[in-house]
């Protein structure tokens, strides 16, 4: 028997019901946003402008800002046009780009994250041979690895929605098309599909975020044979990552572990991922860097000098 599919567009119920919240929350998601773009910005424009874009640590961090800015960009505009519009509507094929897309630059961001954590292990446990093993060749494929499952991820799950039956409501309780807000709408047991969305998504984030904490503490581990300065340079770039990587993974194994039926604060807590981390990368490493501090110095000083010729 067909899937039967009488939804044209959703509607979402967005994070709040009251319309002066919303409006109030229009101009601090609006500030946040512009935030976000300014922040990343600065941050590609001082690494590839710079020498850092030789060092593979700052390779990785500006395609993580460039991943920020286009996940962010998926996500947030239509957000900010959602809190002042009053009907919330998405067409369904818009709403089903959006799910793939967002899932697909989160899929790459997470492994770009992954390839940072490695180039510190290998910085810190390996220094006499980090350039030949992080070499520009090893970290481009990386970055390819990481679009490669990435794009694996989201068409799972985009091939995955696709074949499920909507036959109204059409109203989605989030402010985005994700997977598990999509799976309250489907007019058939959702049980056999709910566990292949923990196992593709929620299961894979848990690994994930527990290969990182055991490379870093391998490098805490590593740390003892190195002197005083050394440790303290070494524990000040891990800091930057661990922080990035909590404030990424925990609320994304919160919002993707649980079941799509249990009730809990998913549309909350994804603004986490979606708003609050992106906004705060950039001043993580660039207020704990001082190579970072320095570049930033020489670029903006270039940049005024030839404004002034």
């Amino acid at each position: 028997m067909e899937n039967q599919n009488n939804v044209t567009e959703f509607v979402f119920m967005g994070l709040w019901g009251n319309k002066q919240l919303e409006l109030l929350f229009f101009f601090l998601f609006l500030l946040c946003y512009l935030a976000v773009l300014m922040g990343n910005f600065i941050i590609l424009l001082t690494i590839t402008c710079s020498h850092l874009i030789e060092h593979p640590m700052y390779y990785f961090l500006c395609h993580l800002s460039l991943m920020d800015l286009c996940y962010t960009s998926t996500v947030v505009p239509r957000l900010i046009r959602d809190l002042g519009a009053a009907r919330k509507n998405i067409s369904y094929n818009n709403c089903m780009t959006q799910l793939f897309t967002a899932h697909l630059l989160a899929g790459v961001e997470i492994f770009i994250l992954v390839s940072m954590a490695l180039d510190r292990y290998v910085a810190i446990v390996k220094p006499l041979h980090y350039m030949v093993i992080m070499n520009r060749r090893r970290c481009n494929l990386l970055i390819f690895m990481a679009w490669g499952v990435g794009f694996w991820h989201s068409v799972a799950l985009l091939l995955m929605v696709l074949n499920l039956p909507f036959c109204g409501p059409n109203q989605i309780d989030h402010y985005i098309c994700d997977v598990k807000p999509l799976l309250k709408l489907v007019c058939r047991d959702i049980r056999v599909v709910s566990i292949l969305v923990i196992a593709n998504s929620g299961m894979v984030v848990v690994v994930i975020f527990l290969v990182l904490v055991a490379s870093y503490i391998l490098i805490l581990y590593n740390l003892r044979t190195h002197s005083s300065v050394g440790r303290r340079k070494a524990l000040s770039t891990c800091s930057s990552h661990v922080m990035v990587v909590i404030l990424f993974f925990v609320p994304c194994i919160y919002t993707y572990v649980l079941p799509a039926g249990s009730e809990n604060k998913d549309k909350e807590i994804s603004v986490f991922y979606t708003v609050i981390a992106p906004m705060l990368n950039p001043l993580i490493y660039t207020l704990r860097n001082l190579e970072m501090k320095i570049a930033m110095q020489k670029v903006w000083s270039k940049v005024a000098h030839s404004e002034f010729k």
